[in-house]
């Protein structure tokens, strides 16, 4: 599924890391083909918080470290931009539900390259072309005989007399009992809800209880399924909790979905404008559409979007773990019902905490994208704690201080001590890198280190490619303490050089491995060893080619960040919070 330069399975599968960084299952095929690297669409409803980046930023590393490899790749997501939550919002603050969310949607797609995160394409949910392509989806359905109509029972307002679709509509969970809305469980059991299961329903709109009224609405046959998406999961790579967590739904039996919802906001039902398709019809259709809207802008030379989705390319979905049902049962079944490939891998990530306790935006218990960006701190430190805190799908937490201690332990004192300490020296006493070929010891351990890069790829782990590109900067450390290079340039000047010279090398090999996760650190280093064109299109194979003869004396790569920021930025927090 991936060209990778490097490819001896036995030899991968003997260097895996410990079982809880491993995947659900490991790449063992390459293939020329095209991959698409999606993440799940952010909902136009708010802003966006450093929670919400962790998914955003390890798609864009993925992406970045499949093209290491060799592989063509198109990293791309939209704004989601239909549902009652947008609705409901746009009418309270007075204004259209389109213009509320194009507001939101405008934001994001300025925010995300703040953060080095490079969407191929970043369309919307409500543009042209996943509007026509939604539609195209349906109607191949209803050609496939996999949709139904259905008399149900729909929640009514009767101070209002008028339906309440989903979050207009607030009740009882029916499986578990815990407080939830009209379309899921979000406190309690995390079940997808069909309209008309809530139990003792309210309506938002004013605070009074509804009541069940009976309407004709249109259901995909998801029943139909079972087998099939049975069958996906078995076959599924990826994360371990986006293959087993929707087990139980699909075991326990699978019910018909309702795709259609009494409201103004959203795409038309064909035929019937009447009724809005469900914001989780139209929403995964959004990958589709803007690999699409990607190869018209690049052209199907370039990249043809019907290769991954009809054909033998590789789709890779990288989502929070809140949507692994929508992703592993929803989403196949659209796609088969409508003749398209289905998702090769999924993703899933866990959630982002706040000093242990879980982000609330209504108590503004988050730091939010500006806020950070705003501090002046380097999109890139971010990045880097964001991936290498632990495994995908377990929890991540963030505090200003253990920030602070990743960047001052890893970053400072290892990749940008060893980077700083070798370059110097190499510009002060040869100009540059030496005249003299790297060692067979060293071009060894740099082969190890792509070759660890390969491992994260081929196991979906961000945090293995990361490490990858970090510990070969701590053995670069480790070989210049140990060698001592400044202190034998008079009695020892071969020894010396040699040391420096192999130095140098990892120095670059260091920048190749870290560019899909701190592209912007990789690419001043990779121009402080004077190297040419742009670390991002480097190959992993040019980590172990001749480095540049000349280069001038470099700046450090990080700053190293002081206690009393740290003690500003918590004071400012606890304020905040109150």
């Amino acid at each position: 599924m991936v060209v990778l330069q490097h490819n001896s399975i036995n030899t991968i599968k003997n260097k895996l890391k410990d079982s809880q960084n491993q995947s659900s299952a490991t790449k063992e095929t390459s293939t020329s083909a095209p991959s698409v690297v999606t993440c799940g669409l952010p909902y136009a409803n708010g802003k966006l918080h450093i929670g919400h980046l962790r998914t955003y930023i390890s798609g864009d590393i993925y992406s970045r470290a499949l093209r290491k490899t060799g592989q063509k790749t198109a990293f791309i997501s939209g704004s989601d931009m239909h549902g009652t939550p947008i609705a409901v919002n746009a009418e309270e603050t007075g204004v259209e539900p389109e213009e509320f969310a194009l507001k939101h949607h405008k934001k994001y797609k300025k925010t995300f390259p703040k953060f080095n995160i490079n969407f191929d394409n970043y369309g919307h949910t409500h543009d042209r072309t996943n509007t026509e392509l939604t539609k195209e989806f349906v109607k191949k359905w209803i050609e496939n005989d996999y949709v139904i109509e259905k008399e149900i029972k729909v929640a009514w307002d009767k101070q209002n007399d008028q339906p309440l679709p989903d979050r207009y509509v607030v009740g009882e969970c029916p499986y578990c009992g815990e407080e939830a809305r009209g379309d899921e469980c979000d406190e309690g059991c995390q079940r997808h809800l069909e309209p008309g299961e809530i139990e003792n329903p309210v309506s938002k709109l004013t605070g009074s209880p509804a009541e069940y009224r009976y309407r004709e609405h249109k259901f995909l046959r998801l029943s139909e399924f079972q087998e099939t998406l049975s069958n996906f999961l078995d076959n599924l790579q990826g994360t371990e909790n986006a293959k087993n967590q929707p087990r139980e739904w699909i075991e326990d039996g699978l019910k018909d979905l309702c795709i259609t919802r009494d409201m103004d906001w959203g795409i038309d039902y064909p035929g019937h404008e009447e009724l809005v398709l469900y914001v989780w019809v139209d929403a995964p259709i959004e990958y589709v559409a803007s690999t699409r809207q990607y190869s018209e802008k690049v052209g199907k030379q370039q990249f043809d979007w019907e290769k991954p989705w009809k054909e033998n390319g590789e789709i890779i979905h990288v989502i929070g773990c809140d949507i692994i049902q929508h992703h592993t049962v929803f989403w196949p079944a659209m796609l088969e019902a409508a003749d398209f490939k289905l998702p090769d891998s999924i993703m899933a990530s866990g959630f982002v905490n706040l000093d242990g306790k879980a982000f609330s935006t209504s108590r503004n218990r988050a730091i939010w994208a500006d806020e950070y960006l705003k501090e002046g701190f380097d999109p890139d430190l971010l990045r880097y704690y964001l991936v290498s805190r632990g495994n995908f799908q377990k929890d991540v937490n963030f505090s200003w201080n253990q920030f602070q201690n990743t960047v001052n332990a890893e970053l400072v004192s290892n990749i940008g001590n060893f980077c700083y300490r070798t370059l110097l020296l190499a510009a002060r006493n040869w100009g540059g890198t030496p005249d003299k070929g790297a060692s067979d010891k060293v071009n060894k351990r740099i082969q190890q280190a792509i070759e660890e890069f390969e491992d994260g790829v081929r196991n979906y782990s961000v945090r293995q490619i990361t490490e990858s590109g970090a510990d070969l900067a701590r053995y670069g450390n480790e070989y210049i303490q140990k060698n001592e290079p400044w202190k034998k340039l008079d009695e020892s000047p071969e020894r010396s050089t040699q040391t420096i010279r192999d130095c140098v090398q990892i120095a670059k090999a260091v920048s190749v491995l870290i560019s899909p996760v701190m592209p912007g650190k990789a690419k001043r280093l990779w121009e402080q060893i004077g190297e040419a064109g742009n670390v991002e299109d480097a190959c992993l194979e040019e980590a172990l080619k001749e480095t540049s003869e000349q280069f001038s004396k470099p700046e450090e790569l990080f700053q190293k960040i002081e206690d009393d920021r740290i003690d500003d930025l918590n004071r400012k927090l606890e304020e905040k919070i109150g």
